[in-house]
């Protein structure tokens, strides 16, 4: 399918300045030219990446005034002879063109495959191809500088170094199997345990699950404390909108609701919880299950407390099931005379932040912002980000482990199997050993077009 010519609408759905309509493959050129007039004179033939101005036609019919492009191989994305037909934005005259493409001999094409040609073709690798899909996704800086470093090898450097310093210990491994005489099983043991174990390190430090899924995604931040505390009505102030219903009625949020901000380039998804309580409401009770749901899968959890109140029973129930380092303790309500200060919040969770604020002072809400920040700020140097690279890589460790191990019973062979299952597992990571359902599964998560 690889050498045939394919089709699709690479912008997105909706009204907008422009639509384009792409093509790639042998036939990409003489369809264009039978469906593309240029104005003024005759052109035979397009000059390579150089936009010209037309029209597309199908018989008699004038579908829109265009910009036509041809992109020759292997100068283009998918490294085969790409076009573009860059159309007003409505829907009628992209989806006219995209017909005509496929009447005149094209296939449309699937999800992911304009990209996986270029990985075919050896223009990009598969965790290349993967940054691309991230591009699209990000909605944050961070997010975006990411998939940024990884499209231009970041991932690839990392796992072709780590494959290099692995070919090194299997050749010592070959030498000892090929000439037992002159090296030792227990020589050979004593030179690469170290480096096998050495390398099975680096690629653990590698797999920082929550790091890089806040890069990917963003950082997940719950509100959580008992019934009428203020939770709503700080949703409702961190993010600007009234997402959140607020009532002086105990009980009003019954579900999870959420907002989301950006700070610092990272994404921050609010989650609102449904007040911490025993209660004998069905509804409620569901809602409070599911709130505590969400605390125990937060990156980062702002404990809220009412300043103008004791502390009570139900506040102190929510304190085991927290992490210091990663939750704020806000002692909103400052407006109102206290019976609650910064010093007993301190000791109720020691090393906690302890943040006191009012919900309808803008200003007293920036250290919470502040400290979303800072819960959000991981290093975008991560060579591995995406969970299918972390697998493969923990994956290559676990078998690097194991190759230790035989090692140190002095069994080389075995050892030389392990070793090799590594390297297949990082092989995976940039495509270099790869199966068609892989690839289907990779591509999958495209959108059409791109």
């Amino acid at each position: 399918m690889i050498h045939d010519t394919i089709a699709a609408i690479a912008t997105s759905p909706g009204q907008g300045g422009v639509s384009i309509v792409r093509m790639s493959g042998p036939d990409a050129e003489s369809i264009l030219m039978r469906l593309f007039r240029p104005a003024g004179k005759s052109i035979v033939r397009l000059e390579s990446h150089m936009l010209t101005y037309g029209h597309v036609t199908a018989g008699d019919e004038c579908v829109d005034e265009c910009m036509a492009v041809i992109m020759r191989a292997p100068r283009s994305y998918t490294r085969e002879d790409v076009c573009e037909i860059q159309l007003h934005g409505g829907s009628y005259a992209c989806q006219r063109t995209l017909e005509i493409c496929l009447e005149q001999g094209a296939r449309l094409a699937q999800p992911g495959e304009f990209t996986r040609r270029a990985f075919l073709n050896g223009r990009i690798d598969l965790s290349q191809a993967e940054a691309v899909m991230g591009l699209i996704a990000a909605q944050g800086e961070q997010a975006h500088r990411t998939a940024m470093q990884q499209l231009q090898g970041g991932a690839s450097a990392f796992i072709r170094q780590a494959a290099d310093e692995l070919y090194g210990i299997q050749a010592g491994a070959a030498a000892c199997i090929d000439y037992p005489e002159e090296i030792s099983d227990e020589e050979a043991a004593g030179d690469l345990t170290p480096r096998i174990l050495r390398l099975a390190r680096t690629l653990e430090e590698a797999c920082c699950e929550r790091s890089a899924r806040i890069l990917r995604t963003g950082l997940n931040a719950a509100l959580c404390g008992r019934p009428n505390v203020g939770k709503s009505s700080l949703l409702n102030a961190l993010t600007g909108e009234e997402r959140a219903i607020v009532t002086e009625i105990p009980g009003t949020t019954r579900d999870i609701v959420s907002g989301e901000i950006l700070l610092g380039g990272s994404v921050i998804h609010l989650t609102d919880t449904a007040g911490l309580r025993d209660t004998e409401d069905r509804v409620e009770r569901i809602g409070v299950e599911r709130a505590r749901r969400a605390v125990d899968q937060a990156d980062a959890v702002l404990l809220v407390l009412d300043a103008s109140q004791p502390l009570s029973d139900e506040d102190r129930e929510l304190l085991p099931c927290l992490t210091p380092d990663h939750t704020a303790i806000l002692l909103n309500k400052s407006d109102l005379p206290p019976a609650l200060t910064e010093t007993d919040a301190a000791a109720l969770l020691p090393g906690a932040q302890v943040i006191s604020l009012s919900a309808h002072d803008p200003q007293s809400l920036e250290p919470v912002k502040d400290f979303l920040r800072r819960m959000a700020s991981v290093t975008d140097r991560l060579a591995l980000t995406q969970p299918r690279h972390l697998e493969a890589a923990r994956r290559a460790a676990a078998h690097l482990r194991d190759a230790a191990g035989a090692l140190e019973t002095a069994t080389v062979d075995l050892a030389a199997v392990d070793l090799q299952s590594a390297q297949l597992a990082m092989a995976e990571i940039t495509g270099d050993q790869v199966e068609e359902r892989l690839l289907d599964r990779v591509f999958s998560e495209f959108c059409v077009g791109k």
